[in-house]
């Protein structure tokens, strides 16, 4: 039978050194996740604002950092008022309500053309039609939710 520092195998997950470090590694894990999933709600919300960050992988990055550690923060981001209808249909359905869809691309051209024209940077204006073609692509690709 082999030995790990005096420990037999069956009693490693007990109370030993190796269950003792699994365990930290799975809290450390745990608070990382959360970590990163509340830094991209963070700029999912922020990416509601400013046409340049994209919201929907955000959110979705969040979902999937909160389901993997913290289940009581998956159900507040699913549930949540603004959010979790979002999260649920892009997920389920892969679609977008109609309303969703015509106010993004509105408020995305609106402010990708406000900054387009206060920039004098050639490259900038370029960068910013291309990310809002490449936007605007993604959100007519989706399938629509009626009202």
């Amino acid at each position: 039978m082999i030995y790990f520092e005096g420990v037999a195998p069956a009693a490693l997950y007990h109370f030993s050194t190796w269950g003792l470090a699994i365990m930290i590694v799975k809290s450390i894990k745990k608070y990382v996740l959360i970590f990163i999933g509340s830094i991209s709600l963070a700029l999912g919300i922020v990416g509601i604002f400013i046409p340049v960050l994209p919201t929907t992988p955000f959110l979705l990055l969040s979902s999937f950092c909160y389901i993997h550690s913290s289940k009581r923060l998956y159900n507040w981001l699913i549930n949540h008022k603004v959010f979790g209808q979002y999260i649920y249909n892009y997920i389920t359905y892969r679609a977008v309500k109609q309303s969703t869809k015509i106010g993004a691309l509105i408020f995305l051209w609106a402010s990708l053309m406000i900054s387009i024209t206060i920039l004098s940077n050639l490259h900038l204006r370029i960068f910013l039609l291309a990310v809002g073609i490449g936007v605007s692509i993604h959100l007519l690709t989706l399938k629509t939710l009626r009202n």
